[in-house]
């Protein structure tokens, strides 16, 4: 990403993440790593500190953003519209690890840091952010507690899916993809059980309109 005259730190923010990530393999998610970043990116480095202030938790929360729009670039809505909607959450999970994949060291770092208690809250946030981002990119438009409760099992399917790729040596990741195409089959048996009840119970009487209408009988 090629920063503008004069750029905000927003900017140097989202342009430096992923130079960032290429050094964080080797030096973690480090000053080091940045100052080599504001280098090849020509930051000052001064300024580049200034558009991380929580160091370390900061930098990998612009790399996750990074990768939020780079999934968005992969997979614009013209392509996802022609998909069913277990192809959607699947080539958007796979799009994911595919810009993961290269660098897994720097991401086995960020996930160690991310699991230290102080940054527990954050870890779950980023979960929660890449969810949400798959979900709205697939169509979904739900706003009742289906919103929630989607949103938290793709995070924890990601998640997970994220943790087989750390240390699949199969070819292509052919395990990771096989991991998740079993764990995205649970959702959609989850999806289905679900709605099955739920549309047995709106046609079950209620027991407040009963009540109701026995004060209030119809003229």
């Amino acid at each position: 990403m090629a920063l503008p005259p004069d750029p905000t730190l927003d900017e140097i923010r989202a342009a430096l993440a992923p130079l960032i990530a290429a050094n964080a393999g080797f030096d973690g998610w480090s000053d080091a790593a940045l100052s080599l970043a504001a280098h090849a990116g020509g930051v000052d480095t001064d300024v580049a500190r200034l558009a991380f202030p929580g160091g370390a938790i900061d930098m990998i929360d612009a790399w996750f953003a990074a990768i939020d729009t780079a999934m968005a670039e992969a997979l614009p809505p013209e392509k996802l519209a022609t998909m069913k909607i277990r192809e959607k959450i699947t080539a958007l999970v796979e799009a994911r690890l595919a810009l993961l994949g290269p660098q897994r060291e720097a991401l086995r770092r960020a996930l160690a840091t991310l699991a230290m208690p102080t940054n527990l809250v954050h870890a779950g946030k980023l979960g929660w952010r890449a969810a949400d981002l798959m979900w709205h990119a697939a169509g979904d438009t739900a706003t009742d507690y289906n919103h929630y409760s989607k949103r938290t099992i793709l995070a924890g399917v990601y998640g997970a899916t994220v943790t087989v790729l750390l240390d699949d040596e199969s070819e292509g990741h052919a395990n990771t993809s096989a991991f998740l195409a079993r764990r995205i089959e649970g959702i959609m048996k989850f999806e289905k059980t679900k709605a099955q009840l739920l549309g047995r119970t709106s046609h079950r009487p209620s027991l407040t309109r009963f009540i109701s209408r026995l004060r209030y009988p119809a003229n």
